[in-house]
């Protein structure tokens, strides 16, 4: 069984970390990146429809959209970017230049000064070398498509220069991939705007209809060249693959290739990094259609998951080792104290109790073997004790044979009373005294009434089935009437009761308290000797009242103590039934007690017997006052 028991530790052991250590693998490595992607698009998604908030609000104040969109890169490291109706971006003023129109065909430009953006004409790190070329007074051609009166520009060629700034993606769809083998760049461009200057609309073989708008040229002269300056507006225009993937849309929209009619989502990748595009239509207050181009790399994510592929063939190794090894250790240190609780077990299933087990460990092996050690003890304690119960069972049948000879008893004595004083009767013998024997007969039958009216309260409080009324009374007004009421056998004992009371309210029934307060006064005033005291006092406590009646005399045995709740007891010879009484009242009040859930006893003091319970306190007022009965 050692073996078996070892080897089936070690192997699930083996099988459990191998088996969380290829989770952890295929959750990070699969698991881990569509999360994190589904998690940035969430979160990217969330922060536009912030930031189409606040650019709708800003009312077009180009310092308020910059800060917007450098925040917005700040907590999403993701590139945002707002597009007019063309696909050109909004506010890109910073990187332009400024172009008086000649006179036109198309009157809507001419004589106009416009602002030509450059980013989708050349980098921001190529401007060295041409910026020269765009100087103020530059005669310049631009080649490129009206849409609505917006001019977006394919071509543009700087005259007497051998600059052309071309967006090969609007120009192809323009004028097909048709290679160009004059000499110079700025004769190829002349002509292909010659070209157009023909056809105001015209459809190159291989292109896409151009949607709603018209090929285009101007020509006039360079007023202003804008340049960006600080970081927070060149990084748009320096990230290539941004731009790119702003012209193609561009391209797509003006060619109606696809249309964008509700956010979309795209997926690209591009030199092996994956990219996410998001494009969400608005319209802003004049009801002007606007896009939020917005794209963000997922190329972090990527190569963290790279790194841990190939960090994990090492880890695997390693682990493999130190999951074997530890494996093989725990496993025989779990075995062993196994081996050895079921070996203890078996001897206490044949009730052999006198082996232990020894701890060597504080964990949970630790605490088996301390709970089967406990269990062992308990076991064998409650053998003993339940040969105990046993005798004690023998005991309490004895005491039920003692109570039905005491209730015979009790009721044998006033029946023979009765007997004897009904055959006086019929025997006409002493006829004079034929009310004395009536008196006698009916006091017995009083005892009688008086003691089976006690089983039977006695009997219901023990049902378990009896229920408590609550009531809010003064305790001390309890008391003084309780007082009143024995006032008679107070006198005829000439017993000095003093009283030490407080006006408190307590939470009780008040018919039971009565009932227990009379049973222990009256108790106290049967066993008091004539001419001693009898002291009833109540004391506060925080939650309640401590109701104590002591009386001075005869001590109660120290082994009769608690005896003395049980029916029909009498363990001190000076408490006979010729005091009065059926033995009850104390068993009764004890009941009456516990139903109310409180705390009870006697105990002796230093020249009397001291009777008290505790009662739950409503409300008092502090004004004690001690006097004894008149």
């Amino acid at each position: 069984m050692k073996q078996g028991i070892v080897l089936k530790l070690f192997i699930l052991t083996t099988i459990l970390c191998m088996f969380i250590l290829a989770t952890i693998f295929v959750g990070q490595t699969i698991f881990f990146k569509q999360y994190y992607e589904n998690q940035k698009v969430k979160n990217i998604e969330t922060s536009i429809q912030s930031f189409t908030k606040e650019y709708l609000k800003s009312e077009k104040n180009v310092e308020t959209i910059q800060k917007l969109k450098q925040d917005f890169y700040q907590e999403n490291m993701t590139w945002i970017a707002v597009l007019d109706r063309v696909g050109t971006i909004k506010h890109a003023s910073d990187f332009s230049i400024k172009v008086h129109i000649d006179p036109a065909r198309d009157k809507e430009f001419s004589n106009r000064t416009i602002s030509i953006p450059l980013y989708s004409l050349i980098g921001l790190e190529e401007m060295e070398r041409v910026k020269f070329d765009l100087k103020q007074g530059n005669r310049i051609y631009i080649d490129g498509i009206k849409k609505d009166n917006t001019v977006v520009p394919a071509i543009l060629t700087v005259d007497n220069k051998n600059t052309v700034l071309e967006n090969m993606l609007l120009s192809e769809k323009l004028y097909g991939n048709k290679e160009i083998t004059e000499p110079s760049p700025i004769e190829q461009s002349r002509q292909l705007m010659d070209d157009n200057r023909k056809l105001q609309v015209p459809v190159e073989p291989g292109n896409s209809n151009i949607y709603n708008g018209s090929k285009l040229f101007l020509k006039g002269d360079i007023q202003e060249l804008q340049l960006p300056f600080g970081s927070g507006s060149s990084n748009i225009y320096t990230n290539r693959v941004f731009i790119e993937r702003v012209k193609q849309f561009q391209v797509n929209l003006l060619f109606a290739e696809r249309h964008y009619s509700k956010p979309e989502t795209i997926d690209f990748e591009e030199n092996n990094i994956n990219y996410k595009i998001f494009i969400k239509p608005i319209k802003d207050t004049t009801g002007e259609t606007m896009y939020i181009f917005a794209m963000t790399s997922l190329q972090p994510v990527d190569e963290a998951i790279q790194m841990l592929k190939d960090y994990y063939i090492y880890l695997i190794i390693l682990v493999v080792l130190l999951v074997v090894l530890s494996s093989f250790y725990y496993s025989k240190k779990i075995a062993k104290p196994l081996l050895q609780i079921n070996d203890t077990t078996n001897k206490m299933a044949n009730l052999d109790f006198s082996e232990t087990i020894r701890i060597t460990s504080n964990d949970e092996i630790g605490a088996l073997s301390q709970n089967i050690n406990t269990l062992s003890n308990t076991l064998h304690s409650y053998i003993n004790q339940l040969q105990q119960d046993i005798e004690k069972e023998k005991r309490l049948e004895n005491t039920r044979k003692e109570f039905i000879s005491s209730v015979s008893h009790e009721l044998k004595t006033p029946l023979s009373i009765m007997k004897s004083c009904i055959s006086i009767l019929e025997d006409g013998v002493a006829s004079n005294k034929k009310d004395y024997y009536f008196q006698a007969m009916s006091k017995e039958v009083d005892k009688m009434d008086m003691l089976i009216v006690d089983m039977l309260e006695l009997a219901k409080f023990e049902s378990g089935t009896y229920k408590m009324k609550m009531d809010v009374f003064y305790i001390d007004e309890v008391i003084e009437y309780i007082c009143v009421q024995l006032n008679i056998d107070i006198m005829n004992k000439q017993l000095h009761v003093h009283k030490q009371l407080f006006k408190v309210k307590v939470v009780a029934n008040q018919h039971r308290i009565e009932q227990v307060l009379t049973n222990f006064i009256t108790n106290a005033i049967r066993y008091t000797p004539e001419n001693k005291e009898i002291i009833i006092s109540t004391i506060e406590e925080h939650e309640r009242v401590k109701v104590c009646i002591e009386n001075k005399g005869a001590h109660i045995a120290e082994e009769h103590l608690e005896k003395i709740w049980d029916r029909f007891y009498r363990g001190d010879a000076s408490r006979r039934r010729s005091n009065g009484g059926t033995g009850l009242g104390l068993a009764i009040s004890k009941n009456i007690l516990e139903l109310h859930g409180a705390q009870y006893g006697v105990l002796n003091t230093e020249d009397g017997v001291l009777f008290f319970f505790y009662l739950k306190k409503q409300e008092y007022m502090s004004h004690p006052f001690n006097q004894p009965l008149p």
